[in-house]
């Protein structure tokens, strides 16, 4: 799975209820997530989300294993999410969702600046820098060819 988009910097140690708050969650409408995204840290990163590559510092999705904060990510159309060290539960929700995740040393760039993304090679880029991050495995990158792990499972249940 490979991409491109505008990044949206963000720090390190964000945790999923930075993502999105608890007090959104009364609701299971996503787009009201997506809406909300990232509020408490930044109000205006919300509607900057779709189509960008966000890309963090260490330890991103940290905290409780909130899945809407995934869903929200989804929701509001983030392409990928990039950091040199995930919380393990929220890499393995983006992976179910059908959010690539590309774990690789810090990635200088500054909002707006175009990424580049390969998760077959590992591969990221912008016009000022290359870094090569850590392999998804097989299984991992055929998840997210099929759109997440359901689809996945309903393409293997139907053959």
């Amino acid at each position: 799975m490979a991409g491109s988009g505008p990044a949206v910097c963000i720090g390190e140690d964000i945790d999923t209820d930075l993502v999105i708050a608890g007090r959104y969650l009364r609701t299971k409408d996503r787009s009201v997530w997506a809406e909300h995204a990232f509020e408490d840290l930044d109000p205006t990163i919300a509607p900057r989300l779709k189509g960008c590559v966000l890309v963090a510092g260490k330890n991103m999705g940290c905290g409780s294993s909130r899945e809407q904060a995934v869903m929200a990510l989804r929701e509001a159309g983030v392409l990928a999410v990039v950091a040199p060290s995930f919380a393990r539960i929220f890499f393995r929700n983006c992976i179910n969702v059908g959010i690539p995740v590309l774990e690789c040393e810090e990635f200088p760039c500054t909002n707006g600046e175009m990424v580049t993304y390969d998760c077959r090679t590992g591969m990221m880029r912008t016009d000022r820098v290359t870094r090569e991050c850590l392999s998804l495995s097989p299984r991992m990158q055929e998840i997210l060819e099929a759109g997440g792990l359901v689809e996945y499972w309903k393409r293997r249940l139907s053959r």
